[in-house]
């Protein structure tokens, strides 16, 4: 029989080429490694063993022996192995293999037509005659029971869906770093993986680091940061499961709940931390904070959801063609990603998404403002935390300053199951009462614009957060005579904020004006303090964040924070913060300390419970509603729909589009750089992520006719814009949305 090949090189001798068993073999351990933080090795051995035999076809071979022709497509290769699993391991673990192996380059489908089209498949698809050999011995049926028991949780079918998806990573991921090895290896360049600082080293820099800070800082507050960071520490001895950390705004949660997450996978031979931010605004924040506590530079991996650059692209002949869809792989000690990234990438199809997923298997996620969880998405994002802790060896932390009553405890019908000994705060209320800085007050008429600029001409230094961008600017364009007034918005690309609050931090520091307008994007995780803070009419959660930007080192005896409804019907809140805004004006008169544990709880409570299970899993999938009802639904022939569902899931509305604005002259050089590839390279394309703002889809395409725009590189065409028309960039505000006369209605909101 004539040798097979995996891969070629073309116009090299073959024995420079990738034999298929060789590909086959290395794939298969590769897979087993990656599933063996979740017990599941021999099956992701068998994913690996078989998900390429249809390239024993004479079709596939001849295919990869002819010259390249501008990226042709060959022939199916993907469906062989899954046919294959079908007739051998039949209709459970069959057909768990059939999706993970069938999916490998096209991504998971809908179960009922994949398993239909396979069962057409062997008149439709090249013969793969001699497979067996390629292959060699696959594990026996009796060999592919879990090494940990799958434990049930509380939606049916759902484990075995998040198994697939997991088993569907760790095969995805192998066969990319096969490739990647052996081409790597062909151009005698191997590809530079690894090498990053233990947990345990991490862990021992973190902890200097923090006795030096303690010994740096004084006063009450300081001392309850000390506290918090204590207690968290101390219940890392706890077996990995589900946690919550309730600290209010400056308690120092930040900081203490990394040392907790790595203390805790130090002691119990966790992998990495992955920590989940809310807002892209902060992560580059985040991420500088913990660079400088761990004394690394390159074992925090930032991973942005601002832009996507990987495309579903046909299989090549060239393989590295391949290599071009791959997305991080979360392979790194540390990993600071948004909300969106994260739970997007859990319920996605595509190969690049879901290649990092088996590495949050053994791993600490720590969830940052868990409360920011879109309600119609709450109950499919809790059952896939859930399931992480259950039964692939993570430790989730719900770590918060409004912590929402998501807990069985908390009487949340479908909440998770998480005791008060696995609080890593000590006593809450205390802390709350301890920690509380502001007091609240809410305007009870409606608030005219002059109300908020004679209060900024009053008070020097003074914050207002309002609901549309275009409120921002107004505000802004009101007051910008003032000394110190200062526009923030997520029409400025992250680097351009960041050097406008610091200059605001600047400026507070040395006790010089600062009146800031601003939209959400200052509300959570920034370090700013002010004595007097308003914020328009929003959910009590948005409140307390705002309330924890005044005053937050209790530099003064009191803080002010004040609540209000503006004049205007255009610039109150968009529909779904209006819904937390009607719930959060009904509770904030029953409570003495609006901001306190039971406020928020009550907020919380009323906020889910009223609306009902359904309005909590909202999506309509595959013909009905809801995520989890659609797994249950085809659970039974393991037909589960999981293309539906990953079109369907959007953590936020999928309106706008990415934009890379010039900003300094390291994007300059950043564009330059791509612009001269033959290929755009995935390290200078992460490198754009600060300069990024989101436009209106529709806008966007405006721009883009009339020469506004221009592909960042042409292989990625429009997928990623860089702004050509400079006039539209304003160096104060940021993007000028209406500078072409064309402004998008969606633009209005932030």
């Amino acid at each position: 029989m004539a040798q097979l090949f995996a891969h070629s090189i073309y116009g090299r001798p073959t024995s420079e080429w990738e034999p298929l068993p060789l590909h086959l073999a290395r794939t298969g351990a590769r897979a087993a490694a990656n599933a063996g933080a979740f017990g599941w090795e021999s099956m992701a051995l068998l994913a690996g063993l078989l998900h390429d035999i249809g390239k024993c076809s004479p079709e596939f071979q001849d295919y990869i022996a002819s010259p390249p022709e501008g990226g042709r497509k060959g022939p199916n290769h993907s469906s062989a192995g899954a046919v294959e699993a079908v007739r051998i391991f039949g209709p459970v673990l069959g057909r768990i293999l059939a999706h993970v192996i069938a999916a490998h380059h096209a991504g998971l489908a809908d179960g009922a037509p994949l398993f239909e089209a396979l069962e057409k498949a062997p008149a439709r698809i090249p013969r793969y005659t001699g497979w067996e050999e390629a292959s060699g011995a696959l594990p026996a049926l009796t060999e592919l029971a879990p090494k940990r028991p799958m434990r049930s949780g509380q939606h049916p079918g759902f484990s075995q869906a998040f198994l697939i998806r997991m088993l569907f990573s760790s095969l995805v991921d192998a066969d990319f770093l096969a490739t990647e090895a052996f081409h790597g290896e062909a151009r005698g360049a191997p590809t530079a993986r690894g090498g990053h600082a233990s947990i345990a080293t991490l862990n021992a820099r973190l902890r200097t680091h923090m006795v030096a800070l303690a010994s740096a800082s004084a006063g009450p507050v300081a001392a309850l940061r000390a506290e918090v960071l204590c207690h968290a520490v101390g219940k890392a001895a706890l077996a990995p499961g589900l946690f919550t950390l309730t600290v209010p705004t400056g308690g120092g949660k930040t900081l203490a709940s990394l040392s907790f997450a790595l203390e805790h996978a130090a002691r119990h031979g966790l992998r990495r931390v992955v920590v989940v931010i809310p807002f892209t605004s902060i992560i580059e924040q985040t991420a500088a904070v913990y660079r400088k506590a761990l004394e690394t530079e390159d074992d925090v991996l930032e991973h942005h959801a601002s832009f996507d650059w990987e495309r579903p692209e046909p299989e090549t002949r060239d393989a590295r063609d391949k290599l071009r869809r791959a997305a991080e792989n979360w392979d790194a000690p540390v990993v600071v990603t948004t909300a969106v990234q994260f739970f997007e990438s859990l319920f996605a199809a595509r190969t690049s998404r879901c290649r990092k997923l088996h590495n949050l298997a053994g791993a600490v996620i720590v969830v940052d403002e868990a409360q920011m969880m879109p309600l119609g998405l709450l109950r499919p994002c809790l059952a896939a935390l859930e399931e992480l802790a259950l039964n692939h060896g993570a430790s989730v932390v719900l770590c918060t300053a409004t912590q929402p009553a998501l807990r069985k405890q908390d009487g949340f019908e479908g909440g998770l199951d998480i005791g008060p000994e696995r609080e890593l705060a000590p006593d809450p209320p205390r802390l709350y009462a301890a920690l509380k800085r502001v007091a609240v007050e809410r305007l009870p008429l409606p608030v005219e614009d002059a109300v908020i600029v004679a209060r900024f001409a009053e008070q020097a230094q003074m914050l207002c957060i309002v609901n549309t961008r275009r409120h921002a600017r107004a505000l802004f364009d009101a007051v910008r005579h003032l000394p110190g007034a200062v526009h923030l918005s997520t029409l400025m690309c992250a680097r351009h904020r960041s050097s406008v609050l610091a200059a605001a931090r600047q400026r507070l520091d040395s006790g010089e004006p600062a009146r800031i307008c601003s939209t959400s994007v200052l509300e959570a995780g920034v370090d700013i303090s002010l004595p007097e803070v308003w914020r328009a009419a929003a959910g009590l959660d948005s409140i307390a964040q705002a309330a924890g930007r005044c005053n937050r080192n209790a530099e003064i005896a009191q803080g002010r924070v004040v609540v209000f409804e503006p004049a205007d019907p255009a610039c109150r809140a968009a529909p779904e913060l209006r819904t937390a805004w009607d719930v959060a004006r009904d509770v904030l008169p029953r409570h003495a300390d609006p901001l306190g544990l039971e406020a928020v709880r009550d907020y919380f409570g009323t906020l889910y419970w009223n609306r009902g299970a359904e309005a909590l899993d909202a999506l309509e999938v595959d013909g009905g509603r809801g995520v989890l009802a659609a797994i249950r639904a085809r659970a039974k022939g393991m037909e589960f729909p999981f293309r539906s569902i990953a079109e369907a899931f959007r953590f936020i509305e999928d309106a706008m589009r990415p934009v890379v604005i010039p900003f300094d002259a390291q994007a300059e050089e950043a564009l330059a750089a791509l612009a001269a590839m033959d290929k755009p390279a995935g390290a200078w394309l992460r490198r754009l992520q600060p300069y990024v703002v989101s436009m209106p889809r529709r806008l966007r395409a405006a721009w883009l006719a009339q020469g506004a725009l221009a592909p960042v590189h042409d292989a990625l065409g429009d997928g990623l814009l860089r702004l050509e028309n400079r006039a539209l960039y304003d160096g104060v505000c940021g993007l000028d949305l209406d500078g072409l006369g064309l402004m998008d209605a969606s633009a209005t909101v932030f």
